[in-house]
């Protein structure tokens, strides 16, 4: 066996060399003859090979550990290196692991490498520069913080914003504490920008406006203004409600760094904030003029020339982001929306179509296209062209299906819905959605029993579909005097969905029919809270009046009608209750 694995090296030293090259040779192989292995005797073999601080069996493994890589098993080829650079401590090695780890997003793994790195090359600002971004990745900012400071120690560079752009979500005490770091950081090293604006940044996230406002004056007053100070003083000014010196500090810093790119999209944006679109696009046309090919710029510049409704050049732009298959199914979103706009219906589907399945609009898009087949009158195209989206896929069969259904429901196809439904439903039998989707048709024929009868089943199926529980009882309380049924079913929608505010809306619903007006009032006092609603607000104001607290009724009504002027429901209450006054 011995003599076995010492052929094996050997042999495979030399058609290593390549997939090895990012590490030395940590065996110190060398091969002196030009004698193949198979012909060495075991004494030359004992001579020509060097095990260096290896054994022979960590060497097998580093062997074997590259093979597999080329195989293409890099887990196994990952996990060995791991064990075999704690082992050694040998820096290749540990390098080596790093790289297999980072191949197989290994963050634990790289962390320890990264460590035993450190440890190891004391002086070495490279892995320090690793750990600070590990430690910024799993949330350990204080950590991360430490390790950036260790890299400017050892004179590397290091951009302490990237530890501000994980910060906003943090508690106000974590926060403060990163601020008394970061601000002893900025006494050692004054001449590091990056902490300053870091500095800045973090009060500005804990609300301490006023004192990042005072940075920015004391760091302007000591070096050099820069275009990252310029928009980080128009962020704080625009925080502290302070607009147009906001503006006015973004329009004298696109004076004094003309060519810069990041100034004049921070005070395009800042325009934008503040409704000044004419002045925002004119920042835009800039910056695409002096690079043609940003195409972020060219997307935000498209959506406000839509914004303005200057469509002709949103169209341009639009199209120039789909050449160059950048924001490609967003473009075709938005092309569909100005051909609808501009009642090109046909051209409008042409583009909604062309948004590609998985990706954020897909969904919106197949949606509006059928609305607009539908609307047409195209009824066979719409359907096909969603048969072919499916393709053969259940889920998206189903899907699709309840969208159809919808639709031709809105479109005052109701024959066409109920029988696309049931077809749906011999091919999918009890499928919950479809079952749904038929109880909406039923809801819109005025057909309660059709419904019931479809709930029910939802029901046995899912015993604890709130959403199904939630619509029997509400309909039992609304269209029947079944009172005491609809509750015990509202009831139990609510304990396994407490703060759904439909849910609490029927049930104070059907408190109030029950004459049970004080329940009902907490109800629905904090459903329109959650959910300030028309329908709720309608149910607020009759539970309201009928406490005799018509002042409070009326203001409630008159709000929601400010916000949905249409509402039938409220409409009817008012005119129903202030009948029987």
């Amino acid at each position: 066996m011995k003599k076995f694995i010492k052929l094996l090296f050997a042999s495979l030293i030399t058609g290593l060399t390549a997939a090895c090259s990012a590490i030395p040779d940590p065996a110190g192989v060398k091969q002196e003859s030009s004698q193949r292995p198979s012909e060495l005797d075991q004494d030359t073999i004992d001579q020509q090979i060097g095990y260096g601080s290896f054994t022979k069996e960590q060497l097998f493994e580093t062997i074997i550990s590259e093979l597999g890589a080329q195989r293409g098993d890099l887990k196994t080829a990952s996990d060995n290196y791991f064990d075999l650079a704690m082992e050694t401590k040998d820096l290749a090695i540990i390098q080596r692991a790093i790289q297999f780890a980072s191949v197989n997003g290994d963050s634990n793994a790289i962390m320890q490498l990264a460590l035993l790195w450190s440890t190891e090359e004391p002086l070495n600002a490279q892995p320090h520069l690793m750990l600070s971004f590990q430690f910024l990745e799993t949330g350990n900012y204080a950590q991360a913080l430490s390790h950036m400071a260790r890299v400017l120690d050892m004179g590397g560079e290091m951009d302490f914003t990237a530890l501000t752009a994980r910060t906003g979500s943090l508690e106000t005490k974590e926060r403060e504490s990163l601020i008394a770091g970061i601000k002893q950081l900025s006494r050692e090293f004054e001449s590091e920008e990056s902490i300053h604006i870091a500095l800045i940044q973090l009060l500005a996230q804990n609300l301490q406006l006023q004192e990042a406002l005072t940075e920015i004056e004391v760091l302007s007053k000591a070096r050099e203004l820069s275009p990252n100070m310029i928009i980080l003083h128009g962020q704080v000014l625009q925080s502290l409600g302070n607009s147009r010196d906001a503006i006015r500090v973004l329009r004298n810093g696109v004076r004094r760094f003309d060519q810069d790119k990041s100034i004049r999209i921070g005070f395009a944006r800042l325009l934008i904030q503040n409704g000044e679109n004419s002045e925002a696009r004119e920042q835009f046309e800039k910056i695409i003029d002096q690079d043609p090919k940003d195409w972020e710029s060219l997307y935000s510049a498209s959506l406000l020339e839509m914004e303005l409704k200057n469509f002709d050049r949103a169209i341009i732009l639009l199209e120039k982001l789909i050449d160059a298959n950048q924001h490609y199914d967003e473009s075709r979103y938005y092309l569909g929306f100005i051909y609808e706009e501009r009642e090109d219906f046909e051209e409008s589907i042409f583009q909604y179509r062309q948004v590609r399945v998985g990706t954020n609009n897909y969904l919106a898009a197949q949606q509006r296209a059928t609305f607009l087949s539908i609307s047409l009158g195209k009824l066979d195209d719409a359907h096909s062209w969603l048969v072919r989206q499916s393709g053969g896929q259940s889920r998206l069969e189903i899907l699709f299906t309840t969208i159809e259904s919808s639709l031709l429901i809105q479109a005052d196809y109701p024959k066409e819905a109920k029988d696309l439904l049931d077809k749906a439903l011999n091919r999918f039998p009890n499928e919950v959605e479809l079952l749904f989707a038929r109880v909406l048709w039923f809801d819109s024929q005025g057909d309660s029993q059709g419904s019931e009868r479809d709930l029910r089943q939802i029901i046995l199926m899912q015993p604890k579909d709130s959403r199904a529980l939630n619509h029997l009882g509400y309909m039992l309380a609304d269209q029947t005097t079944r009172f005491e049924e609809a509750l015990e079913l509202i009831e139990r929608a609510i304990l396994i969905s407490p703060d759904d505010p439909a849910i609490i809306d029927s049930l104070a619903w059907t408190q109030y029919k029950l004459g049970l007006y004080d329940e009902a009032m907490v109800n629905l006092t904090r459903a329109y809270s959650l959910f300030p609603d028309h329908e709720v607000a309608s149910h607020l104001g009759e539970v309201l009046w009928m406490l005799g607290r018509y002042d409070e009724a009326n203001e409630i009504w008159k709000s929601a009608l400010e916000i949905t002027p249409e509402s039938e429901i409220i409409k009817e209450a008012i005119e129903r209750l202030r009948s029987n006054e």
